[in-house]
Protein backbone atom coordinates (compact mmCIF):
# COMPACT_ATOMS: atom_id res chain seq x y z
CA UNK A 1 0.00 0.00 0.00
CA UNK A 2 1.64 3.42 -0.89
CA UNK A 3 1.10 6.58 0.83
CA UNK A 4 -1.04 9.33 -0.63
CA UNK A 5 2.64 11.65 -1.27
CA UNK A 6 4.52 8.54 -2.68
CA UNK A 7 1.67 8.44 -5.60
CA UNK A 8 1.64 12.41 -6.31
CA UNK A 9 5.18 12.75 -6.96
CA UNK A 10 7.07 13.62 -10.00
CA UNK A 11 9.22 10.57 -11.38
CA UNK A 12 13.05 11.33 -11.54
CA UNK A 13 13.28 11.39 -15.27
CA UNK A 14 10.09 14.04 -15.46
CA UNK A 15 12.02 16.50 -12.99
CA UNK A 16 15.15 16.15 -15.13
CA UNK A 17 13.52 17.27 -18.45
CA UNK A 18 11.88 20.06 -16.84
CA UNK A 19 15.17 21.18 -15.43
CA UNK A 20 16.58 20.84 -18.87
CA UNK A 21 13.94 22.53 -20.59
CA UNK A 22 13.97 25.85 -17.75
CA UNK A 23 18.30 25.82 -18.72
CA UNK A 24 17.22 26.01 -22.60
CA UNK A 25 14.48 28.86 -21.83
CA UNK A 26 16.99 31.08 -19.85
CA UNK A 27 19.67 30.14 -21.99
CA UNK A 28 17.19 31.59 -25.39
CA UNK A 29 16.28 34.55 -23.17
CA UNK A 30 19.90 35.43 -22.27
CA UNK A 31 21.17 35.54 -25.73
CA UNK A 32 17.87 37.34 -27.28
CA UNK A 33 18.53 40.04 -24.18
CA UNK A 34 22.26 40.67 -24.30
CA UNK A 35 24.19 38.89 -26.89
CA UNK A 36 22.49 39.57 -30.01
CA UNK A 37 21.77 43.33 -29.01
CA UNK A 38 25.55 43.40 -28.21
CA UNK A 39 26.80 41.76 -31.77
CA UNK A 40 24.28 44.22 -33.70
CA UNK A 41 25.79 47.26 -32.20
CA UNK A 42 28.98 45.75 -32.88
CA UNK A 43 28.06 45.68 -36.39
CA UNK A 44 27.47 48.82 -36.52
CA UNK A 45 30.65 50.23 -34.72
CA UNK A 46 32.63 48.51 -37.23
CA UNK A 47 30.71 50.02 -39.91
CA UNK A 48 31.08 53.47 -38.53
CA UNK A 49 35.20 52.69 -38.56
CA UNK A 50 35.39 51.28 -42.17
CA UNK A 51 33.48 54.24 -43.44
CA UNK A 52 35.82 57.01 -41.64
CA UNK A 53 36.82 59.20 -44.72
CA UNK A 54 39.66 62.20 -44.81
CA UNK A 55 37.21 65.64 -43.53
CA UNK A 56 35.13 63.58 -41.02
CA UNK A 57 34.15 65.23 -38.23
CA UNK A 58 34.47 62.85 -34.86
CA UNK A 59 33.64 62.23 -31.75
CA UNK A 60 36.28 60.58 -29.54
CA UNK A 61 35.88 58.35 -26.56
CA UNK A 62 37.37 60.89 -24.35
CA UNK A 63 35.24 63.34 -25.11
CA UNK A 64 36.73 65.57 -27.90
CA UNK A 65 35.60 67.04 -31.01
CA UNK A 66 37.92 66.93 -34.27
CA UNK A 67 38.62 66.42 -37.71
CA UNK A 68 40.12 63.58 -39.53
CA UNK A 69 43.20 64.56 -41.54
CA UNK A 70 44.76 61.00 -42.11
CA UNK A 71 43.05 57.73 -42.40
CA UNK A 72 45.77 54.92 -41.56
CA UNK A 73 44.91 50.74 -41.16
CA UNK A 74 44.57 50.80 -37.53
CA UNK A 75 45.00 54.72 -36.84
CA UNK A 76 42.95 57.96 -37.33
CA UNK A 77 45.41 62.02 -37.46
CA UNK A 78 42.50 63.94 -36.12
CA UNK A 79 43.19 67.79 -35.94
CA UNK A 80 41.45 69.58 -32.90
CA UNK A 81 40.33 72.87 -32.53
CA UNK A 82 41.48 75.82 -34.80
CA UNK A 83 44.53 75.26 -34.06
CA UNK A 84 46.89 73.50 -37.08
CA UNK A 85 49.69 72.18 -34.17
CA UNK A 86 47.14 70.13 -32.43
CA UNK A 87 47.17 66.61 -34.63
CA UNK A 88 47.43 63.87 -32.65
CA UNK A 89 47.46 60.14 -34.12
CA UNK A 90 44.62 57.45 -32.84
CA UNK A 91 43.23 54.39 -32.93
CA UNK A 92 40.20 53.86 -35.14
CA UNK A 93 38.42 52.28 -31.99
CA UNK A 94 38.72 55.30 -30.06
CA UNK A 95 35.66 57.00 -32.11
CA UNK A 96 32.57 57.35 -31.70
CA UNK A 97 30.52 59.29 -33.65
CA UNK A 98 30.80 60.54 -37.21
CA UNK A 99 29.52 63.26 -39.18
CA UNK A 100 29.71 63.31 -42.60
CA UNK A 101 30.29 66.79 -44.30
CA UNK A 102 27.52 68.39 -46.14
CA UNK A 103 28.66 67.73 -50.39
CA UNK A 104 25.82 69.93 -51.24
CA UNK A 105 27.14 73.10 -49.22
CA UNK A 106 30.22 72.69 -50.00
CA UNK A 107 29.97 72.71 -53.69
CA UNK A 108 27.76 75.49 -54.13
CA UNK A 109 30.41 77.83 -52.33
Amino acid sequence: MTTFLEAQAPSAGSSIWMLVGYVVIIGLLFYFMAIRPQKKQQKQMDALISSLEVGDSVLTTGGFYGVVIDVMDEVIVVEFGNNKNCRIPMKKTAVVEVEKPNKESSSEN
